[in-house]
């Protein structure tokens, strides 16, 4: 608005008053107006919508005050700034003209040079009022069409949790139209209630930290209830309104997460499905192992089974003479049932490597663990003529595992290395297995042995599927090393030594550790 807009209208009873205001004014840049009593100006002021009034006190009819209450009481005429002219210099009528609303009070009789500057300074406050009250009504619009086009929705909220504003997006996901969710009960009829109209207890609640401490909380899986008492879960936050640092309100944005939870659900199928896949995958690879070391186990077991066929031969001559030699007879069955328990022993280390796992894991000493993995692994030992050499390095210290599983990794290495060493002039050394703690907290099982080394590209493809370098590899055991100790949340990794062949290593987390999966 520029100031040759601006109106200003003199009323006052006398005309020479009015003639002295007019000329004191004139040439400023006002556009001036005159009446001559208060009925004159509502008239004017119902016509032109003046932006200044020098409104005098003392009339005849209609005084100022009267005129000032008429124009305070009309939506329309209210924000027109009035300043009032009077000879009355007295407080109590001071005071009661700001009470009706007036800016500014100037007594009679005035000066022209006060005129103009009291006149100029109002004429500047109301027109920078006009341009914020604009710019405030431009900024709700622009608020407005943002909301409408969230895809989230928005409810604005009173202190008794009534609902006093929604935009398109909530209307849209609860079903009833913007016009019928404002002034509905947002605790009785959308949140924390059962969806039949009972809320539940308001003071256990989070939403009392909103409305009582003023924090703002966020929820991720909140229950929406809809008008068809449908329902369906939103991620949510809500944010108190402060008013001079106090709780007036709060404001909830909402967002519909159905395909979400369905997309975490499918995810988590699938991630299960993989988790039975991967066992099976283990699995084929034990019983391939197992395969492998068929004709080592069948002589491992052959070996008791002549033993005890030799010596029930010689329990049965023993016991078909007439004179019993009952202490060679108890001898010669003593050891039939050592070599019974000899290959009762080499066919359940079998039986428990080959079963599948059971659900759960087990807490171990992993000094025990890498036991076992030797007594299976003597067999191709002694095939190869390469020693296993075991330097447990580990005092106290237990691991939460799948016991299967993790005796199929350290085979898988160990066996790995006496081939690579099968051939070598360094055969006769052997492999060694040791356990360690590098880091507080981790336990390391290593296998190190003096073979030809491993490819310089190895880093890239070695526990990548199907990658192998044996001429009969199927290239998935250490794939499936790697599947089985990420599933425990450890690492497999290797070093190349520097007096030749190569280190392979695992890591799992110490029961009791931040890593653990105990």
């Amino acid at each position: 608005m520029n100031q040759s807009e601006d109106t200003v209208l003199l009323v006052d009873d006398n005309p020479t008053n009015l003639e002295v205001l007019y000329q004191t004014l004139d040439g400023q840049g006002y556009r001036l107006l005159a009446a001559r009593g208060g009925e004159a100006a509502l008239k004017i002021i119902g016509e032109t919508r003046p932006t200044l009034i020098l409104l005098d006190i003392m009339m005849p009819g209609m005084d100022g005050f009267q005129v000032c209450e008429r124009l305070k009481e009309d939506p329309a005429t209210r924000d027109i700034a009035v300043i009032f002219l009077s000879a009355l210099g007295d407080t109590e009528t001071k005071v009661k003209g700001f009470e009706l609303g007036a800016v500014d009070y100037i007594s009679k009789p005035f000066q022209a040079a006060e005129i103009v500057a009291r006149v100029a300074t109002h004429v500047k406050i109301r027109r920078l009022e006009s341009q914020l009250s604009h710019r405030n009504i431009e900024l709700e619009q622009e608020i407005t069409r943002i909301l409408a086009t969230m895809r989230e929705g928005v409810f604005g909220l009173d202190m008794d949790a009534s609902i006093t504003y929604a935009n398109r997006a909530a209307a849209g996901l609860t079903g009833w139209t913007e016009q019928e969710l404002v002034g509905q009960a947002a605790f009785e009829k959308l949140l924390y209630t059962d969806g039949e109209g009972a809320s539940r207890p308001l003071q256990d609640s989070p939403y009392q930290q909103v409305f009582r401490e003023g924090k703002s909380i966020e929820l991720e899986c909140e229950r929406i209830w809809r008008q068809d008492q449908s329902s369906f879960y939103a991620s949510l936050n809500c944010t108190p309104v402060l008013e001079h640092g106090v709780v007036s309100g709060a404001v909830i944005v909402f967002r519909d997460i159905t395909q979400r939870l369905e997309a975490q659900k499918e995810l988590l199928e699938t991630r299960m499905e993989l988790q039975k896949q991967r066992q099976r995958l283990a699995h084929i690879e034990r019983l391939s192992t197992m395969g492998e070391m068929a004709a080592g186990f069948a002589h491992e077991v052959n070996q008791p089974l002549t033993a005890i066929a030799n010596y029930a031969s010689v329990s049965r001559r023993l016991a078909e003479k007439e004179d019993i030699d009952r202490q060679k007879l108890g001898a010669s069955l003593e050891k039939m049932q050592a070599q019974a328990l000899r290959a009762s022993e080499v066919i359940q280390r079998l039986r428990n490597f080959v079963r599948k796992p059971k659900t759960g894991k087990v807490v171990r000493d992993p000094n025990e663990v890498v036991e076992e993995v030797i007594k299976l692994a003597e067999v191709d030992s002694r095939h190869n003529h390469v020693p296993i050499h075991f330097t447990p390095g580990l005092e106290d210290i237990s691991i939460c595992i799948d016991d299967v599983q993790i005796q199929q990794v350290l085979l898988n290495l160990v066996r790995n290395a006496m081939e690579a060493m099968a051939d070598t002039p360094h055969r006769e050394e052997g492999i060694s297995v040791s356990t360690s703690s590098p880091s507080p907290g981790l336990v390391r099982f290593s296998v190190v042995d003096r073979g030809a080394g491993l490819a310089e590209d190895a880093e890239d493809r070695l526990f990548h599927p199907f990658y192998t370098t044996k001429d009969d590899g199927m290239g998935i055991g250490l794939s499936v090393c790697a599947s089985i100790m990420q599933d425990h949340g450890g690492e497999i990794g290797f070093a190349r030594n520097e007096k030749g062949g190569t280190t392979f290593y695992i890591d799992l987390a110490a029961l009791g550790s931040p890593g653990s999966l105990g």
